[in-house]
């Protein structure tokens, strides 16, 4: 048993990661109280949906763009590097709020995230780049606990 116990501290520390959402940043994605396990070793990519720390406070939030990208919001529509993204998400993405102003560089050692909610500012919108540090890695599974 003691075998067993140290392997699954090594993994729960070191590989992987598990959260219950509590917020409808992520949704329809991710509801609130979902359980999601989290692969910290993975290198995010662009539309992956990560878990990030945020003041202490567990956040979920799509990348959308890295380090020394430029990302521009510009009615209901976001450009990376002077492309627009072609994403799956049903809510209109705007820059009313947000605390950064357009176009925005991502700075070094950090991501750009979006919430998929998009309403929900709390995002890089309101706090600038996440530095990579902060990420607790890429949502690999997701099990709805509630409204089964």
């Amino acid at each position: 048993m003691g075998i067993t116990a140290l392997v699954l501290l090594v993994v729960f520390n070191f590989i992987a990661g598990v959260h219950v959402c509590h917020t409808y940043s992520a949704y329809p994605t991710i509801r609130d109280g979902d359980f999601c396990l989290t692969y910290r070793l993975a290198e995010p990519k662009q539309g992956t949906m990560i878990v990030y720390d945020h003041d202490g406070e567990v956040k979920f939030g799509r990348v959308i763009a890295f380090a020394g990208d430029m990302v521009s919001i510009a009615n209901d529509y976001v450009t990376v590097n002077g492309y627009g993204l072609s994403e799956k998400v049903v809510y209109p993405t705007t820059q009313e709020g947000s605390a950064i102003s357009y176009p925005y560089e991502v700075p070094d050692n950090c991501v750009f995230v979006l919430n998929d909610y998009r309403s929900d500012i709390s995002d890089s919108r309101t706090y600038g780049g996440i530095p990579l540090e902060d990420t607790e890695g890429a949502v690999v599974f997701t099990m709805r606990m509630r409204e089964i």
